[in-house]
């Protein structure tokens, strides 16, 4: 998508899987996922945008019927080299959410992990609602998480550089990482750049461009494309969405189901 002749995305670095798990090691939406993705032990669950597998592989590990997709090979690499290692078959598929084809229907489909945001348009957004919908089966349940966007919290941000992390890959590189953000309110993108410095040395500065999207607009946009809200929580214990949550987290079905 182009906007203002700016092509918004994520950039490649933050592709790297070792650079990618060494940064994303919380855990708490683990317990969540496995209570939602759990009815019981026959449901076919699809994870979309599964990356080095996160998610996927304790789901995996707690027999549950998973397959995961990404768009992105180097993810599934690292997730594939982990669901071996752990000794567990998992169908990883290369896919775009937005437009995949699988010869396949879902009881349950979930995009965890923010992974909305780089859905840059309402018709990249469309679209994979479009897509869960045609690989859900009828009683099918539909989940995701995303942020309750604080406007207030990114102006702040957009004034200095801020370290967010620091840490040690497991191939040995010291990874130490600074953010500053831009909120431009006409396309709703929060572009956010990461510095990126690597055994101590300056190495890039990479886009992590995510679209915010705001508790009325998602709500509307779910029933226009054919689904019904059967639960809104705030955070992770499930805990009722309100104007101070940190998290829109949705439980959705389809229309008359």
């Amino acid at each position: 998508m182009q906007l203002k002749s700016i092509t918004y995305k994520v950039g490649q670095l933050l592709y790297d899987a070792k650079i990618y798990d060494g940064m994303n090691t919380d855990m708490s939406d683990l317990e969540f996922y496995k209570k939602w993705l759990s009815p019981d032990n026959n449901a076919k669950i699809l994870e979309l945008c599964c990356g080095t597998g996160r998610l996927t592989i304790p789901l995996a590990k707690a027999n549950l019927n998973i397959t995961g997709l990404d768009i992105t090979e180097t993810m599934l690499t690292e997730a594939k080299k982990k669901a071996k290692e752990a000794q567990l078959d998992i169908d990883f598929k290369l896919g775009d959410m937005r437009d995949f084809q699988l010869d396949d229907q879902f009881d349950i489909i979930f995009i965890p992990f923010n992974s909305i945001h780089h859905l840059y348009s309402n018709s990249d957004l469309f679209k994979t609602f479009q897509s869960v919908k045609k690989h859900l089966k009828e009683n099918g349940i539909f989940i995701f998480d995303c942020f309750n966007p604080n406007i207030q919290f990114i102006a702040e941000s957009g004034t200095h550089l801020k370290e967010i992390s620091n840490y040690q890959t497991d191939d040995g590189r010291v990874i130490k990482i600074k953010e500053i953000m831009t909120y431009e309110s006409d396309s709703q993108i929060n572009r956010i750049d990461w510095h990126y410095y690597i055994n101590g040395q300056f190495d890039s500065v990479q886009n992590l461009d995510m679209r915010m999207y705001f508790p009325q607009e998602l709500d509307a946009y779910l029933n226009w494309n054919g689904f019904r809200i059967a639960h809104k929580f705030g955070n992770f214990k499930e805990e009722k969405f309100t104007k101070d949550s940190d998290k829109q987290i949705f439980v959705c079905k389809l229309k008359n189901h």
